[in-house]
């Protein structure tokens, strides 16, 4: 695969379009299987809530993976990612309902870098909280 946008095509403020992500128990119950990460803070409501959380709450990973996916389905190639980094500030908190939590993303070119690479700043928000911070991603593009 190779990145379907030119960098000639891009612009900074380019904004790629938004995404929805729902996340429900039975998503983190699967990722937890497929991570190997198991902390009950992710699928067990009482120890969460004994640990001081409001509720069970959604694998920082996973948020961060979800994320990125704003960008990788606008380049249309997961390889065009060369750096991603992320600072988690608040948790995803996914309740025990049938409707679960919502991560938003929106995301835009920050800045032109050499070697057609691009820089885009993504926001990450659930139930209106910011969930990631200095969410940045560095992309190169045809």
């Amino acid at each position: 695969m190779a990145a379907q946008i030119q960098y000639a095509d891009v612009e900074v403020g380019t904004e790629l379009p938004a995404a929805s992500f729902p996340v429900q128990r039975a998503t983190l119950v699967r990722y937890a299987g497929a991570s190997g990460d198991f902390n009950p803070i992710h699928w067990n409501e009482k120890f969460a809530k004994e640990v001081g959380l409001p509720d069970v709450i959604a694998h920082g990973m996973f948020t961060m993976a979800e994320a990125i996916r704003v960008v990788t389905d606008w380049v249309g190639d997961p390889g065009a990612v060369v750096e991603y980094g992320v600072r988690f500030t608040k948790p995803v908190v996914v309740p025990n309902d049938d409707q679960g939590a919502v991560i938003e993303v929106t995301a835009k070119v920050a800045a032109k870098l050499d070697e057609n690479r691009v820089r885009v700043d993504l926001t990450a928000t659930s139930a209106g909280l910011k969930v990631l911070g200095m969410s940045r991603a560095v992309v190169q593009l045809a």
